[in-house]
């Protein structure tokens, strides 16, 4: 199923602000908690949908990755468990009265780190740009420590419960404000929000959880892509220490140089170098596109400069709503050297009418010269 539009889900404007984002997000995730409707089967769906939209439309670069090229731009989100929502949007709720609703208050679970996002670049040709392409590279990346399986204690025996937040990650402390002293929660000190202390740590990892090692990732590239692009996969980046949420994935795209074509867009253009014979008197040639080859009609008197279209020979929209044409520029092959016979060829074609340009043709070309040099010194 086509995914909706993250304007929609959040019914707010493609201009609306971060504030009015928050907000819509905030009202609409109370709206649609599952709690709040035990007899909807569609409201979790609902409330993760929410959270994905929120997630894109709150951070400015995926947002403006998002508005250019559509779900494409971000791999169409990734995979929101409850638990992941409460843990990464639950401090928004913060002063709205429903933070025990969103993991909130002394009740909410230890907070974990999340582990950083992974940066790769991804060289793509043309034709792979086309048709889109699976991936499978081999990353370098922090993964869950193997001998505490991401605890980062050297056994079960060498955790214990943080004695300053009793579990919670979170103290309750009382601020002084205009308004008077205000009772807010914050993150324990003393755990840094786990809810646990080590006292034996893991040897391999040093307590960390994590470790360095590799992976291989299947990346799923969509067509259409362009130089510059960035894609990303939720949860695919480095592992989170104690086994805390795993960051992203960022794919850039990189295009490599074509042998023949240039890119403008969905658009490929190809120059075909004709001799100055069949430009004359026509005929059918070969050229290559992105799929294989195809054959084109040179009309007689074809001048240099004329494009020829080959529809739907170009690139997809990332978007999968048109596709590009390639774009054939004819030019004239000039040769640089010439045998005797070939020179007194040309000699003889050079006084024949037909091979000079009508004098009207001349007035034209002269008058449009000086229009324009003209208009530059204005």
């Amino acid at each position: 199923m086509a995914k909706r539009d993250y304007y929609e889900i959040l019914e707010v404007s493609r201009t609306a602000s971060v504030g009015e984002i928050k907000k819509a997000y905030r009202r609409l995730a109370i709206k649609y908690h599952p709690d709040r409707n035990p007899d909807d089967p569609h409201a979790e769906e609902r409330f993760k949908e929410l959270a994905e939209a929120y997630d894109v439309l709150s951070d400015p670069d995926k947002r403006a990755r998002y508005d250019r090229y559509g779900h494409a731009g971000t791999n169409g989100g990734g995979f929101y468990s409850m638990e992941d929502i409460f843990e990464q949007f639950g401090d928004i709720f913060s002063g709205t009265g429903f933070e025990h609703f969103f993991g909130g208050g002394s009740g909410r679970s230890a907070r974990k780190r999340k582990g950083s996002n992974l940066h790769i670049k991804i060289e793509l040709t043309l034709e792979e740009i086309a048709t889109g392409i699976t991936k499978k590279i081999k990353v370098k990346k922090d993964v869950t420590c193997p001998a505490c399986h991401g605890s980062g204690a050297r056994n079960k025996n060498a955790v214990s419960t943080c004695p300053n937040c009793r579990g919670s990650g979170y103290v309750r402390e009382v601020r002084s404000t205009f308004l008077g002293h205000m009772q807010t929660t914050v993150l324990c000190t003393q755990c840094h929000g786990s809810g646990e202390i080590i006292t034996e740590k893991c040897p391999k990892c040093h307590g960390e959880g994590v470790t360095k090692g590799e992976e291989i990732i299947k990346i799923e590239i969509p067509a259409g892509v362009e130089h510059n692009m960035q894609l990303s996969m939720r949860g695919y980046g480095n592992a989170g220490p104690h086994n805390g949420q795993p960051g992203d994935l960022l794919i850039t795209i990189k295009e490599k140089k074509h042998q023949f074509f240039r890119r403008e867009g969905i658009h490929v253009i190809y120059d075909l170098h004709l001799n100055f014979a069949d430009a004359v008197l026509g005929a059918t040639v070969e050229v290559p596109t992105l799929t294989g080859k195809a054959k084109i009609k040179i009309e007689p008197g074809t001048p240099a400069g004329k494009v020829l279209r080959l529809r739907g020979k170009g690139l997809p929209s990332v978007h999968r709503y048109e596709t590009g044409d390639q774009l054939v520029i004819v030019n004239i092959w000039t040769p640089e050297k010439l045998s005797r016979e070939e020179k007194d060829v040309l000699k003889k074609m050079r006084d024949l009418p037909n091979f000079n340009p009508p004098k009207s043709h001349a007035a034209r070309a002269n008058k449009g010269f000086f229009d324009k040099l003209e208009n530059l010194f204005k």
